[in-house]
Protein backbone atom coordinates (compact mmCIF):
# COMPACT_ATOMS: atom_id res chain seq x y z
CA UNK A 1 0.00 0.00 0.00
CA UNK A 2 1.60 3.10 -0.97
CA UNK A 3 2.62 4.99 2.45
CA UNK A 4 1.26 8.72 0.78
CA UNK A 5 -2.05 7.48 0.37
CA UNK A 6 -4.90 6.87 3.53
CA UNK A 7 -5.75 2.83 4.01
CA UNK A 8 -9.06 4.09 3.73
CA UNK A 9 -9.41 5.57 0.35
CA UNK A 10 -7.04 2.83 -0.89
CA UNK A 11 -9.84 0.14 1.15
CA UNK A 12 -12.74 2.25 -0.41
CA UNK A 13 -10.90 2.47 -4.31
CA UNK A 14 -10.55 -1.26 -4.12
CA UNK A 15 -13.49 -2.21 -3.14
CA UNK A 16 -15.37 -0.18 -5.34
CA UNK A 17 -12.98 -0.81 -8.45
CA UNK A 18 -11.56 -3.88 -7.82
CA UNK A 19 -8.29 -5.31 -10.39
CA UNK A 20 -9.28 -1.66 -12.36
CA UNK A 21 -8.25 0.38 -9.45
CA UNK A 22 -3.78 -0.54 -8.90
CA UNK A 23 -0.93 0.37 -7.02
CA UNK A 24 1.38 -1.46 -9.30
CA UNK A 25 5.28 0.33 -9.46
CA UNK A 26 5.09 -0.68 -13.51
CA UNK A 27 1.04 1.26 -14.09
CA UNK A 28 1.90 4.03 -12.09
CA UNK A 29 5.47 4.47 -13.79
CA UNK A 30 3.82 4.73 -17.27
CA UNK A 31 1.00 7.01 -16.00
CA UNK A 32 3.56 9.45 -14.34
CA UNK A 33 5.05 10.53 -17.85
CA UNK A 34 4.47 12.18 -20.89
CA UNK A 35 6.41 12.70 -24.41
CA UNK A 36 8.01 15.67 -22.78
CA UNK A 37 11.61 15.61 -21.21
CA UNK A 38 11.13 16.09 -17.87
CA UNK A 39 11.48 13.86 -15.38
CA UNK A 40 8.57 11.12 -14.58
CA UNK A 41 6.74 11.54 -11.37
CA UNK A 42 4.59 8.76 -11.13
CA UNK A 43 1.19 8.74 -9.00
CA UNK A 44 0.25 6.75 -5.88
CA UNK A 45 -2.30 4.77 -7.76
CA UNK A 46 -4.07 4.29 -10.57
CA UNK A 47 -8.10 4.25 -11.73
CA UNK A 48 -9.34 2.84 -14.66
CA UNK A 49 -12.47 4.94 -15.00
CA UNK A 50 -15.31 3.88 -17.50
CA UNK A 51 -18.28 6.21 -16.41
CA UNK A 52 -18.43 9.83 -15.22
CA UNK A 53 -20.29 8.76 -11.96
CA UNK A 54 -17.29 6.83 -11.52
CA UNK A 55 -14.79 9.56 -11.78
CA UNK A 56 -16.84 11.76 -9.68
CA UNK A 57 -16.53 8.72 -6.82
CA UNK A 58 -13.16 9.16 -7.22
CA UNK A 59 -13.14 12.72 -7.36
CA UNK A 60 -15.58 12.69 -4.10
CA UNK A 61 -13.17 10.15 -2.32
CA UNK A 62 -10.07 12.63 -3.19
CA UNK A 63 -11.70 15.33 -1.55
CA UNK A 64 -12.63 14.16 1.50
CA UNK A 65 -9.24 12.99 1.92
CA UNK A 66 -7.07 15.94 -0.01
CA UNK A 67 -5.77 13.48 -2.45
CA UNK A 68 -4.48 15.03 -5.66
CA UNK A 69 -6.03 14.16 -8.33
CA UNK A 70 -4.79 13.79 -11.86
CA UNK A 71 -6.48 12.79 -15.38
CA UNK A 72 -4.98 10.80 -18.09
CA UNK A 73 -6.02 9.92 -21.24
CA UNK A 74 -2.95 8.80 -23.60
CA UNK A 75 -0.04 10.02 -22.46
CA UNK A 76 0.92 12.43 -25.68
CA UNK A 77 1.15 15.63 -24.00
CA UNK A 78 4.28 17.57 -23.99
CA UNK A 79 4.76 19.50 -20.65
CA UNK A 80 4.71 17.20 -18.22
CA UNK A 81 0.82 17.56 -18.09
CA UNK A 82 0.21 14.10 -16.41
CA UNK A 83 3.08 14.19 -13.82
CA UNK A 84 1.82 13.48 -10.46
CA UNK A 85 4.55 15.93 -8.43
CA UNK A 86 2.25 15.72 -5.77
CA UNK A 87 1.34 11.90 -5.81
CA UNK A 88 -2.11 10.84 -5.58
CA UNK A 89 -4.23 9.30 -7.41
CA UNK A 90 -4.14 9.14 -11.65
CA UNK A 91 -7.34 8.53 -13.25
CA UNK A 92 -7.24 6.78 -16.66
CA UNK A 93 -10.08 7.32 -18.98
CA UNK A 94 -8.82 5.53 -21.82
CA UNK A 95 -11.75 2.89 -21.26
CA UNK A 96 -14.25 5.83 -21.36
CA UNK A 97 -14.13 5.49 -25.08
CA UNK A 98 -17.88 5.16 -26.25
CA UNK A 99 -19.06 7.37 -29.51
CA UNK A 100 -22.69 8.55 -27.27
CA UNK A 101 -24.24 9.59 -30.48
CA UNK A 102 -23.35 11.31 -33.82
CA UNK A 103 -25.90 13.70 -35.49
CA UNK A 104 -24.76 13.74 -39.47
CA UNK A 105 -27.76 16.32 -39.72
CA UNK A 106 -26.84 18.87 -37.04
CA UNK A 107 -22.82 18.22 -38.11
CA UNK A 108 -21.84 17.55 -33.97
CA UNK A 109 -20.83 13.91 -32.25
CA UNK A 110 -20.77 13.11 -28.45
CA UNK A 111 -18.50 10.74 -27.37
CA UNK A 112 -16.34 9.92 -24.25
CA UNK A 113 -13.59 11.44 -23.08
CA UNK A 114 -11.14 8.66 -23.62
CA UNK A 115 -12.29 8.54 -28.19
CA UNK A 116 -9.49 9.37 -29.88
CA UNK A 117 -9.32 11.51 -33.24
CA UNK A 118 -8.94 8.54 -34.94
CA UNK A 119 -11.27 6.44 -33.19
CA UNK A 120 -13.84 9.02 -33.98
CA UNK A 121 -13.17 9.44 -37.55
CA UNK A 122 -13.30 5.39 -38.09
CA UNK A 123 -17.06 5.87 -36.85
CA UNK A 124 -17.42 8.74 -39.11
CA UNK A 125 -16.55 6.49 -41.74
CA UNK A 126 -19.99 6.68 -44.21
CA UNK A 127 -21.50 9.46 -43.18
CA UNK A 128 -19.69 12.20 -45.29
CA UNK A 129 -18.28 14.09 -42.44
CA UNK A 130 -15.01 14.07 -40.46
CA UNK A 131 -13.45 15.27 -37.20
CA UNK A 132 -10.34 17.70 -38.67
CA UNK A 133 -8.35 18.54 -35.33
CA UNK A 134 -4.94 16.86 -35.88
CA UNK A 135 -2.35 17.29 -33.56
CA UNK A 136 -0.37 14.22 -34.78
CA UNK A 137 -0.52 12.13 -32.37
CA UNK A 138 -3.65 9.72 -32.16
CA UNK A 139 -4.69 11.81 -28.51
CA UNK A 140 -8.27 11.20 -26.61
CA UNK A 141 -10.52 13.81 -27.49
CA UNK A 142 -10.92 14.61 -23.47
CA UNK A 143 -6.94 15.72 -23.39
CA UNK A 144 -7.05 17.51 -26.42
CA UNK A 145 -9.74 19.38 -24.72
CA UNK A 146 -7.66 19.61 -21.90
CA UNK A 147 -5.01 21.15 -23.74
CA UNK A 148 -6.56 23.21 -26.29
CA UNK A 149 -5.30 20.92 -28.87
CA UNK A 150 -4.69 22.09 -32.70
CA UNK A 151 -2.46 20.83 -35.32
CA UNK A 152 -1.63 20.73 -38.85
CA UNK A 153 -5.58 21.63 -39.80
CA UNK A 154 -5.87 24.21 -37.69
CA UNK A 155 -5.36 27.27 -39.95
CA UNK A 156 -8.88 26.31 -41.69
CA UNK A 157 -10.88 24.57 -39.59
CA UNK A 158 -9.49 26.16 -35.92
CA UNK A 159 -8.88 24.32 -32.38
CA UNK A 160 -9.93 22.76 -29.87
CA UNK A 161 -11.59 25.73 -28.59
CA UNK A 162 -13.69 26.00 -31.82
CA UNK A 163 -14.37 22.12 -31.71
CA UNK A 164 -15.99 21.38 -28.78
CA UNK A 165 -19.95 22.77 -28.59
CA UNK A 166 -20.73 21.24 -24.89
CA UNK A 167 -18.48 19.32 -22.00
CA UNK A 168 -19.77 16.70 -18.86
CA UNK A 169 -17.06 17.86 -16.68
CA UNK A 170 -16.41 16.40 -12.53
CA UNK A 171 -15.26 19.19 -10.19
CA UNK A 172 -12.56 18.75 -7.28
CA UNK A 173 -15.75 17.98 -4.85
CA UNK A 174 -17.41 15.36 -7.16
CA UNK A 175 -20.05 17.63 -8.00
CA UNK A 176 -20.79 16.87 -11.84
CA UNK A 177 -21.67 19.98 -14.35
CA UNK A 178 -22.34 19.96 -18.28
CA UNK A 179 -21.35 23.53 -19.92
CA UNK A 180 -22.85 24.78 -23.31
CA UNK A 181 -25.34 22.98 -25.52
CA UNK A 182 -25.83 21.69 -29.38
CA UNK A 183 -26.72 25.05 -30.16
CA UNK A 184 -24.46 26.90 -33.03
CA UNK A 185 -24.63 29.80 -30.46
CA UNK A 186 -25.26 31.22 -27.37
CA UNK A 187 -25.74 34.45 -25.58
CA UNK A 188 -26.59 32.46 -21.85
CA UNK A 189 -24.37 33.26 -19.13
CA UNK A 190 -20.75 32.78 -18.58
CA UNK A 191 -18.69 30.48 -20.92
CA UNK A 192 -17.94 27.71 -18.90
CA UNK A 193 -17.12 25.49 -21.87
CA UNK A 194 -14.09 27.49 -22.93
CA UNK A 195 -13.37 27.82 -19.40
CA UNK A 196 -12.91 24.21 -18.78
CA UNK A 197 -11.34 24.25 -22.48
CA UNK A 198 -7.32 24.49 -22.14
CA UNK A 199 -7.59 24.36 -18.16
CA UNK A 200 -5.05 21.17 -18.16
CA UNK A 201 -7.28 19.25 -15.93
CA UNK A 202 -6.61 21.78 -13.16
CA UNK A 203 -10.31 23.08 -12.93
CA UNK A 204 -12.18 19.83 -13.13
CA UNK A 205 -11.56 16.51 -15.55
CA UNK A 206 -13.99 16.24 -18.66
CA UNK A 207 -16.00 13.06 -19.00
CA UNK A 208 -17.86 13.32 -21.97
CA UNK A 209 -17.91 16.60 -24.84
CA UNK A 210 -20.13 17.26 -28.03
CA UNK A 211 -18.06 18.70 -31.12
CA UNK A 212 -18.29 20.35 -34.30
CA UNK A 213 -18.05 17.77 -37.62
CA UNK A 214 -17.44 19.15 -40.76
CA UNK A 215 -18.16 17.97 -43.80
CA UNK A 216 -15.69 15.65 -46.27
CA UNK A 217 -14.26 17.96 -48.39
CA UNK A 218 -15.03 16.98 -52.18
CA UNK A 219 -11.62 17.76 -53.71
CA UNK A 220 -8.33 17.52 -51.50
CA UNK A 221 -5.04 17.97 -53.28
CA UNK A 222 -1.92 17.90 -51.44
CA UNK A 223 1.58 19.09 -52.32
CA UNK A 224 5.38 19.72 -51.34
CA UNK A 225 7.72 22.10 -52.50
CA UNK A 226 11.27 22.85 -51.28
CA UNK A 227 12.77 26.31 -51.06
CA UNK A 228 16.38 27.87 -51.12
CA UNK A 229 16.15 29.00 -47.63
CA UNK A 230 13.81 28.94 -44.39
CA UNK A 231 12.80 32.71 -45.03
CA UNK A 232 11.89 32.34 -48.96
CA UNK A 233 9.32 29.59 -47.26
CA UNK A 234 7.98 31.86 -44.96
CA UNK A 235 7.81 34.36 -47.55
CA UNK A 236 5.42 32.16 -49.18
CA UNK A 237 3.26 31.36 -46.31
CA UNK A 238 2.40 34.79 -45.86
CA UNK A 239 1.54 36.04 -49.00
CA UNK A 240 -0.57 32.74 -49.18
CA UNK A 241 -2.69 33.92 -46.26
CA UNK A 242 -2.74 37.34 -46.95
CA UNK A 243 -4.14 36.86 -50.38
CA UNK A 244 -6.63 34.79 -48.52
CA UNK A 245 -6.42 31.57 -50.60
CA UNK A 246 -7.97 29.02 -48.50
CA UNK A 247 -5.46 26.57 -47.63
CA UNK A 248 -6.38 23.41 -44.98
CA UNK A 249 -2.53 23.01 -44.15
CA UNK A 250 0.74 24.79 -44.12
CA UNK A 251 3.36 23.12 -42.71
CA UNK A 252 7.08 23.91 -42.64
CA UNK A 253 9.93 22.01 -42.26
CA UNK A 254 13.60 23.08 -42.10
CA UNK A 255 16.52 20.95 -44.24
CA UNK A 256 17.71 18.93 -41.06
CA UNK A 257 13.95 17.95 -40.54
CA UNK A 258 13.44 16.62 -44.09
CA UNK A 259 17.23 15.18 -44.04
CA UNK A 260 15.65 12.88 -40.58
CA UNK A 261 12.15 12.57 -42.80
CA UNK A 262 13.86 10.61 -45.47
CA UNK A 263 15.77 8.27 -43.44
CA UNK A 264 12.23 7.16 -41.38
CA UNK A 265 10.10 7.48 -43.96
CA UNK A 266 11.98 5.99 -46.46
CA UNK A 267 11.32 9.40 -48.66
CA UNK A 268 13.20 10.99 -51.55
CA UNK A 269 12.43 14.54 -50.76
CA UNK A 270 14.86 17.52 -51.46
CA UNK A 271 16.98 18.31 -48.19
CA UNK A 272 15.89 21.84 -48.18
CA UNK A 273 13.55 24.02 -46.27
CA UNK A 274 9.99 22.60 -47.50
CA UNK A 275 6.64 23.62 -47.43
CA UNK A 276 3.61 20.89 -47.28
CA UNK A 277 0.07 22.21 -48.69
CA UNK A 278 -3.07 20.93 -48.03
CA UNK A 279 -6.37 22.40 -50.20
CA UNK A 280 -9.79 21.17 -49.80
CA UNK A 281 -12.76 22.15 -52.15
CA UNK A 282 -14.79 21.88 -54.91
CA UNK A 283 -12.70 20.44 -57.86
CA UNK A 284 -12.73 23.57 -59.64
CA UNK A 285 -12.05 25.41 -56.55
CA UNK A 286 -9.17 23.60 -55.46
CA UNK A 287 -7.52 23.67 -59.59
CA UNK A 288 -7.72 27.71 -59.04
CA UNK A 289 -6.22 27.59 -55.74
CA UNK A 290 -3.26 25.53 -56.98
CA UNK A 291 -2.25 27.62 -59.54
CA UNK A 292 -2.12 30.35 -57.11
CA UNK A 293 -0.20 28.38 -54.87
CA UNK A 294 2.01 27.48 -57.47
CA UNK A 295 2.81 30.91 -58.84
CA UNK A 296 3.28 31.87 -55.34
CA UNK A 297 5.91 29.63 -54.48
CA UNK A 298 7.30 30.42 -57.91
CA UNK A 299 7.74 34.08 -57.14
CA UNK A 300 10.10 32.64 -54.21
CA UNK A 301 12.10 30.22 -55.94
CA UNK A 302 10.19 27.41 -55.33
CA UNK A 303 11.33 24.18 -56.37
CA UNK A 304 9.84 20.70 -57.04
CA UNK A 305 6.50 21.43 -56.40
CA UNK A 306 4.66 18.37 -56.78
CA UNK A 307 0.96 17.53 -55.90
CA UNK A 308 -0.50 14.28 -54.54
CA UNK A 309 -4.27 13.95 -55.72
CA UNK A 310 -4.36 10.28 -54.65
CA UNK A 311 -5.48 9.61 -51.11
CA UNK A 312 -2.27 7.05 -50.67
CA UNK A 313 -0.24 9.26 -51.63
CA UNK A 314 -1.45 12.29 -49.74
CA UNK A 315 -1.59 9.71 -46.76
CA UNK A 316 2.22 8.61 -47.54
CA UNK A 317 2.86 12.39 -47.31
CA UNK A 318 1.17 13.67 -43.80
CA UNK A 319 2.26 10.53 -42.33
CA UNK A 320 6.13 11.21 -42.48
CA UNK A 321 5.08 14.78 -41.49
CA UNK A 322 3.79 13.49 -38.73
CA UNK A 323 6.35 11.29 -37.88
CA UNK A 324 8.36 14.05 -38.00
CA UNK A 325 9.39 14.79 -34.01
CA UNK A 326 10.49 10.09 -33.75
CA UNK A 327 12.40 11.00 -37.31
CA UNK A 328 14.44 14.07 -35.48
CA UNK A 329 14.65 11.99 -32.45
CA UNK A 330 17.23 9.56 -34.87
CA UNK A 331 19.53 12.29 -35.74
CA UNK A 332 21.09 12.23 -32.10
CA UNK A 333 20.58 8.24 -31.19
CA UNK A 334 19.90 8.50 -27.25
CA UNK A 335 19.56 12.11 -27.30
CA UNK A 336 15.92 13.26 -25.50
CA UNK A 337 14.28 16.59 -27.12
CA UNK A 338 13.35 19.65 -25.32
CA UNK A 339 10.25 20.44 -27.63
CA UNK A 340 9.53 24.42 -27.78
CA UNK A 341 6.17 25.67 -29.29
CA UNK A 342 5.57 28.99 -29.98
CA UNK A 343 3.07 31.13 -32.04
CA UNK A 344 2.68 34.88 -32.95
CA UNK A 345 1.36 37.21 -35.84
CA UNK A 346 1.78 36.02 -39.23
CA UNK A 347 3.53 39.43 -39.98
CA UNK A 348 6.52 38.64 -37.02
CA UNK A 349 6.47 35.22 -38.13
CA UNK A 350 9.80 35.55 -40.74
CA UNK A 351 11.58 37.70 -38.19
CA UNK A 352 11.10 35.75 -35.09
CA UNK A 353 12.33 32.68 -37.05
CA UNK A 354 15.09 34.24 -38.20
CA UNK A 355 15.75 35.39 -34.85
CA UNK A 356 15.29 32.35 -33.47
CA UNK A 357 17.82 30.61 -35.83
CA UNK A 358 20.23 33.14 -35.67
CA UNK A 359 20.53 32.85 -31.71
CA UNK A 360 20.30 28.76 -32.34
CA UNK A 361 23.72 29.11 -34.49
CA UNK A 362 25.69 30.56 -30.97
CA UNK A 363 24.42 27.81 -29.25
CA UNK A 364 25.51 24.83 -30.80
CA UNK A 365 22.80 22.87 -30.60
CA UNK A 366 21.12 20.36 -33.28
CA UNK A 367 17.77 21.42 -33.39
CA UNK A 368 15.31 20.81 -36.64
CA UNK A 369 12.72 23.45 -36.91
CA UNK A 370 8.86 22.09 -38.25
CA UNK A 371 5.56 23.56 -37.59
CA UNK A 372 2.02 24.80 -38.43
CA UNK A 373 3.26 28.48 -40.53
CA UNK A 374 0.09 28.73 -41.68
CA UNK A 375 -0.77 30.07 -38.34
CA UNK A 376 2.03 31.41 -37.27
CA UNK A 377 2.90 28.45 -35.14
CA UNK A 378 6.44 27.06 -34.85
CA UNK A 379 8.11 24.19 -32.78
CA UNK A 380 11.83 23.60 -32.87
CA UNK A 381 13.28 20.11 -31.40
CA UNK A 382 16.14 20.84 -29.17
CA UNK A 383 18.21 17.31 -29.69
CA UNK A 384 20.20 16.95 -26.01
CA UNK A 385 21.77 14.39 -24.32
CA UNK A 386 20.18 13.68 -20.92
CA UNK A 387 23.47 13.17 -18.99
CA UNK A 388 24.63 16.54 -20.15
CA UNK A 389 23.92 19.26 -17.42
CA UNK A 390 25.71 22.00 -19.15
CA UNK A 391 23.75 21.21 -22.80
CA UNK A 392 20.50 20.62 -21.05
CA UNK A 393 21.45 24.47 -19.55
CA UNK A 394 22.09 25.35 -22.93
CA UNK A 395 19.17 24.03 -24.18
CA UNK A 396 17.08 25.34 -21.42
CA UNK A 397 18.17 28.61 -21.98
CA UNK A 398 17.71 28.86 -25.31
CA UNK A 399 14.10 27.65 -24.82
CA UNK A 400 13.34 30.86 -22.33
CA UNK A 401 14.80 33.04 -24.89
CA UNK A 402 12.23 31.94 -27.45
CA UNK A 403 8.92 32.10 -25.69
CA UNK A 404 10.36 35.76 -24.57
CA UNK A 405 10.79 36.41 -28.11
CA UNK A 406 7.62 35.48 -28.56
CA UNK A 407 5.70 37.03 -26.05
CA UNK A 408 7.63 40.07 -26.76
CA UNK A 409 5.66 40.13 -30.58
CA UNK A 410 2.23 40.00 -28.68
CA UNK A 411 2.62 35.79 -29.46
CA UNK A 412 2.06 33.23 -27.04
CA UNK A 413 4.60 30.67 -25.46
CA UNK A 414 2.66 28.05 -26.55
CA UNK A 415 0.28 27.75 -29.51
CA UNK A 416 -0.74 24.24 -29.13
CA UNK A 417 1.23 22.09 -26.63
CA UNK A 418 -0.12 24.11 -23.47
CA UNK A 419 1.64 24.78 -20.22
CA UNK A 420 1.87 21.95 -17.79
CA UNK A 421 4.68 21.74 -15.47
CA UNK A 422 7.12 23.13 -18.11
CA UNK A 423 5.71 26.94 -19.02
CA UNK A 424 4.50 28.41 -15.70
CA UNK A 425 7.19 30.75 -15.63
CA UNK A 426 5.89 32.12 -18.63
CA UNK A 427 2.65 32.80 -17.56
CA UNK A 428 2.97 36.38 -15.58
CA UNK A 429 5.27 37.51 -18.58
CA UNK A 430 2.65 36.77 -20.90
CA UNK A 431 -0.92 37.39 -19.06
CA UNK A 432 0.35 40.05 -16.85
CA UNK A 433 -0.10 39.61 -13.09
CA UNK A 434 -3.86 41.09 -12.68
CA UNK A 435 -4.98 38.31 -15.07
CA UNK A 436 -2.75 36.03 -13.41
CA UNK A 437 -4.95 36.64 -10.05
CA UNK A 438 -8.28 35.92 -12.04
CA UNK A 439 -6.70 32.92 -12.75
CA UNK A 440 -6.00 31.81 -9.43
CA UNK A 441 -9.13 33.38 -8.11
CA UNK A 442 -10.74 30.81 -10.51
CA UNK A 443 -9.15 27.92 -9.55
CA UNK A 444 -9.80 28.73 -5.88
CA UNK A 445 -13.05 29.06 -6.38
CA UNK A 446 -13.71 25.69 -8.01
CA UNK A 447 -10.51 23.39 -6.29
CA UNK A 448 -9.87 25.35 -2.95
CA UNK A 449 -7.92 22.40 -1.72
CA UNK A 450 -5.52 22.40 -4.60
CA UNK A 451 -6.19 18.38 -5.72
CA UNK A 452 -7.22 18.71 -9.27
CA UNK A 453 -3.69 18.24 -11.52
CA UNK A 454 -1.50 20.25 -8.91
CA UNK A 455 1.38 21.99 -10.14
CA UNK A 456 0.25 23.01 -13.14
CA UNK A 457 -0.62 25.80 -15.28
CA UNK A 458 -0.15 28.45 -12.72
CA UNK A 459 3.46 29.58 -11.48
CA UNK A 460 3.98 28.84 -7.62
Amino acid sequence: MPANLPPALTDDLRGRFGDRFTVSPAVCAHHGKDESSLPAAPPDAVVFAQTTEEVAAVAALCHAHRIPLIPYGTGTSLEGHLHAVRGGICVDLSQMNRIVAIRPEDLDATVGAGVTRKGLNAALHGTGLFFPIDPGADASLGGMAATRASGTNAVRYGTMREAVLAATAVLADGRVIRTGTRAKKSSAGYDLTRLFVGSEGTLGIITELTVRLHPLPEAIASAVCAFPDIAAAVSTVIQTIQLGIPVARIEILDALSIQAINRYSKTALREAPTLFFELHGSPAGVAEQTAALRAIAAEHVGMDFEWADKPEDRSRLWQARHDAYYACLGLRPGARSITTDVCVPISRLAECIAATRADLEQTGLVAPLLGHVGDGNFHMLLLVDPDDDDQLATARGFAQRLAERAIAMDGTCTGEHGIGLGKRKYMALEHGAEALAVMRAIKMALDPDDIMNPGKILPD
